[in-house]
């Protein structure tokens, strides 16, 4: 299936939606989701693991009443929500306190159990893409089970396509070579800063035809200004001053050449033959607007010649 329509390929990630690294008002969520719409975006991403699924209740009124079969909705297994007996405040970095807890599960009523949480929180009648979530530790699991699952729903017309998200490369590069996925979702490990997935899972997707939804462009923040903010992130950890410096490199010689470090960092991974398109995360209107803006400037061809030969960018990384 084509994840993204002809000429846009850039679609909205909903992390923030669940008030990832800060608090989001649903009216907030709301209106990104709105607003993504507007500027054409028509992927849409999520996951219970978001807020606790606070991200898919979220993205159900942004897009309600839009025409269903203009749009792909991808989301994941490999958690179940549940609920507790008293509220906490989450501990893996979204801003929610809440009854509602997870676990990890792949087997097949795990992944049974939360496509069907996943479909009711959203308020839609199917996923066109489902991805197992971060099986980081249980790589046995999601080939045993979880897969297995989602390959028969596949074959049974419940879902579109299938495949896995992470935030490495190596086990992806397993899955795209070992399992028959349609599609894999790349954190952050092709980026500016980071482009290491040129050394395994692209050329791996490239060889079976799978297609690849880059994000985490921004590597968490460190790309996401024309300078590194105080303060800014990489991973969602601090970012070291040897990374820091990088991106101020980065961002010299994209002032150079009138451009900016946001702007070539939208536009690097979409170069890669295997990458089908972006999902950017915004947690505000106001974000989309500014990264559907970027997506649309042209970066100067000049520019990335111009990083090469500072040994900036790798020599074998495709460039617009």
């Amino acid at each position: 299936m084509r994840l993204f329509p002809e000429g846009q390929r850039v679609g909205l990630g909903g992390a923030p939606l669940g008030s990832l690294l800060g608090e989001v008002t649903d009216a907030e969520a709301v209106a990104t989701v709105n607003a993504a719409w507007d500027e054409g975006w028509r992927y849409f991403d999520t996951a219970p693991h978001y807020g606790l699924g606070l991200a898919e209740e979220r993205l159900g009124p942004g897009l309600a009443g839009k025409p269903r079969s203009e749009y792909v909705l991808s989301s994941k297994v490999g958690r179940i929500i549940y609920e507790a007996d008293a509220d906490a405040p989450d501990d893996e970095g979204f801003a929610v306190s809440t009854r509602r807890r997870r676990r990890w599960d792949f087997s097949r009523d795990g992944v049974l159990r939360s496509i069907e949480d996943s479909l009711r929180r959203i308020g839609t009648d199917r996923l066109d893409v489902v991805f197992v979530h971060d099986p980081d530790d249980h790589f046995e699991e999601a080939v045993a089970t979880a897969f297995p699952t989602l390959i028969e729903l596949r074959e049974q017309g419940v879902i579109g396509a299938i495949g896995s998200g992470m935030n490495q490369s190596a086990m992806l590069t397993r899955f795209v070579r070992e399992i028959d996925i349609d599609v894999i979702m790349l954190a952050g490990r092709y980026t500016l800063i980071d482009p290491d997935g040129l050394d395994d899972v692209l050329p791996a997707c490239l060889e079976n035809d799978v297609q690849v939804v880059a994000v985490g462009i921004f590597n968490s923040g460190l790309l996401s200004q024309p300078r590194p903010a105080a303060g800014a992130t990489f991973n969602y950890e601090p970012a070291a001053q040897a990374l820091i410096d990088k991106a101020n490199k980065l961002a010299d010689i994209c002032e150079s050449h009138g451009t900016t470090l946001p702007a070539a960092a939208i536009a690097f991974p979409l170069a890669h033959p295997a990458v089908a398109g972006i999902a950017v995360g915004c947690r505000t209107p106001e974000e989309v607007h500014t990264n559907a803006t970027l997506a649309r400037t042209e970066v100067p061809p000049t520019l990335w010649p111009a990083l090469k030969s500072a040994c900036l960018l790798r020599e074998d990384a495709p460039t617009p």
